[in-house]
């Protein structure tokens, strides 16, 4: 394959201790990866508690490859998702607000056979955790967070801190531009999504032969027809709707508590969510715990896996 050509959605059906499954929710066709229970059975015993792992921003299943497998081990089923537009999920030309994506894992969760479920995201992904529980509070047990803040306090601190706002914003604007954005993320086979990543993370992982390995993994997947256009949906609605009823629907949603067990982990090194962010907004999670992964940057699930997998599974106890 050429450094200019498109990859099929299937490259990202990478073989591992894990089977690959096409689950239909919401309308669409969802691509998820399930791990292999400790037992060596194809599929966990009825019963066993659901884990929902969502990925963030540029990113694909694959970056929950750890927890996948170490969760599994400890006896939940496990499921990391391509969400709606990445991998080798369907890329329908709209859903990206925040009302369709809580329905998206609403629906998997009834669609995997479950009443409820805990979810775990990273970054964006973790923000469609925050409306998940909110929007359909009957089907999430728990929440894990990494490097994701509740969206109303992110909305406050990208309005209050200086900081934060130079960390998170001229990425965010520069991906409002039509087209522009697009080829953005897609030339030089992807390069922008590893300058992201390199960016993002703590200089000790970045200097290893698995963040090479997972910034290439990353270039492929961005580069499948259609998924960085969907990638750049999730944050033009986050944009547009700021002006929009639907925005302001939304937001008034998100205000209500969420009052089940909320884990938030977050780097101590990491440069573009910072922790002060990530500390406000106790009020709309009363029962959550705020947790430093030391070492990390912006991917503390793939920089320091064995902490976050052990502390997601503390919560699931």
């Amino acid at each position: 394959m050429s450094s200019n050509s498109q990859p099929d959605p299937s490259a990202v059906r990478y073989d591992g201790p894990w089977t690959h499954r096409d689950v239909h929710a919401n309308g669409i066709r969802f691509h998820v990866v399930e791990a292999v229970p400790a037992s060596g059975a194809a599929y966990a015993e009825p019963g066993t508690p659901l884990v929902v792992l969502l990925h963030g921003f540029g990113d694909f299943w694959w970056s929950w490859r750890h927890q996948l497998t170490g969760l599994a081990e400890r006896g939940y089923r496990t499921v990391a998702v391509d969400l709606r537009g990445y991998g080798d999920s369907d890329k329908p030309p709209r859903g990206y607000d925040g009302w369709t994506l809580a329905g998206d894992i609403a629906g998997l969760i009834r669609a995997l056979g479950h009443t409820d479920a805990t979810l775990v995201g990273h970054a964006e992904g973790g923000l469609v955790c925050w409306a998940t529980a909110v929007l359909h509070p009957r089907l999430v047990r728990s929440i894990a967070l990494v490097s994701s803040p509740h969206p109303v306090a992110l909305k406050r601190a990208i309005l209050r801190d200086k900081r934060q706002r130079g960390a998170y914003l001229p990425d965010f604007l520069r991906y409002q531009i039509p087209r522009y954005a697009e080829n953005l993320l897609t030339k030089h086979s992807g390069f922008e999504i590893e300058r992201l990543l390199r960016e993002r993370a703590g200089e000790q992982w970045a200097g290893t032969a698995e963040f090479v390995d997972t910034a290439r993994r990353m270039r492929t997947a961005i580069r499948i027809p259609g998924a960085a256009h969907s990638a750049l949906e999730y944050q033009r609605w986050a944009f547009r709707s700021q002006w929009r009823p639907d925005g302001a629907r939304f937001m008034s949603a998100m205000r209500e508590p969420v009052r089940i067990p909320v884990l938030s982990l977050y780097g101590d090194r990491d440069p573009y969510m910072l922790a002060g962010t990530l500390r406000r907004g106790q009020e709309l999670s009363p029962e959550r715990q705020l947790i430093a992964v030391p070492g990390a940057g912006h991917f503390a699930h793939q920089e320091n896996p064995e902490t976050v997998t052990a502390a997601i599974a503390e919560l699931l106890a």
